[in-house]
């Protein structure tokens, strides 16, 4: 019998109060249409930052409400992960500054780097530092302006992304809840269909990158989604794999949310019934790492996973990287 050593104690979302519909890009000349992007993607309408709205001050407000609801206070805190590809400043990291921000003086924190992967590589590695003793109560937040980092000229990928945070708290498991299984992996040799060219250390960023927006994201569109359903089915084999279950023993299924036809693909490949498995992706587009924690909050929130209820989470990312979980609540 697999006996967890962590569970998910509470979760919380941050997002902004700004809805972008499909509609809405014909006023700032995206030649585009709301049937073209529903057809392609299920994407109905995203949250998109506002003035003064930042990476850190959504996952704040995640993170406020992932602790309230676990009883958690800031300094109970040891360990703040944040996924994000979108930090609000490229030193410090940003979990430092939201660390700052709740008062967890206590808590060791960093920025982590798996793009949509991101939260679920977050909480593995919390989970490992809970086993190896070196933490009890750990916060994982997965938070992205993608707004920032679009190009809104782009039809092909700028109708795709929102903004928005999801948290969670990670506490020591006494009983059979929490995390049965994980599985990470990634592929550094495909990473040039879905990047960020120029901007980074390496081609620094310049008026003439600025002028041609190359340090905005890149992808290739039908490779990208190959892959995407490639690696999202064969992570979710793993997972169930490794907490030795098969798709029908599962309650719900929480994929990472960028396409409707690759969670499709991903839920008949596991043999688990759309009716069992939670879409936002109409609501919220692509929040990258922030989606899968948002809408677990979402499927919380609305009576979707109770205790006792078994949940498999899977994603796929840039880099590439993918992911899966599988967690008993």
């Amino acid at each position: 019998m697999i006996r967890p050593t962590a569970y998910l104690a509470g979760t919380g979302r941050g997002i902004p109060a700004r809805v972008m519909t499909n509609h809405d890009f014909a006023a700032i000349g995206i030649d585009t249409s709301h049937e073209w992007i529903v057809e392609r993607t299920g994407i109905v309408e995203r949250h998109i930052a506002g003035e003064g709205e930042s990476t850190c001050s959504m996952a704040a407000a995640a993170a406020r409400m992932a602790m309230s609801r676990a009883d958690v206070a800031p300094g109970d805190l040891d360990l703040i992960v944040l996924s994000t590809a979108t930090p609000d400043r490229l030193l410090p990291a940003t979990a430092v500054d939201l660390q700052a921000n709740l008062g967890a003086t206590r808590a060791a924190a960093f920025d982590l780097s798996a793009a949509c992967s991101g939260w679920i590589y977050g909480l593995t590695v919390a989970e490992g530092m809970i086993a190896a003793g070196r933490a009890e109560t750990a916060l994982v937040i997965g938070a992205e302006k993608m707004s920032a980092i679009v190009n809104w000229k782009d039809r092909n990928t700028c109708v795709l992304f929102g903004d928005g945070a999801g948290a969670t708290i990670l506490k020591r498991s006494a009983d059979g809840r929490g995390i049965l299984s994980s599985f990470m992996r990634s592929d550094g040799s495909l990473a040039e269909l879905l990047f960020r060219p120029h901007g980074g250390a390496s081609v620094p960023m310049t008026e003439a990158i600025l002028a041609e927006g190359s340090h905005f994201v890149k992808m290739a569109g039908r490779e990208v989604f190959k892959a995407a359903v490639r690696s999202m089915t064969e992570a979710a084999d793993r997972a169930l794999d490794g907490a030795g279950m098969k798709g029908e023993d599962i309650d719900l299924m929480i994929p990472h949310q960028a396409n409707i036809r690759i969670i499709e693909a991903t839920a008949k490949h596991a043999h688990i019934p759309m009716d069992k498995v939670f879409v936002n992706i109409d609501r919220y587009g692509n929040t990258s790492s922030a989606s899968i924690p948002i809408a677990l909050d979402e499927a919380i929130e609305a009576g979707r996973v109770v205790d006792g209820s078994t949940v498999l989470l899977v994603a796929f990312g840039a880099g590439f990287t993918w992911a899966s979980m599988v967690v008993r609540f």
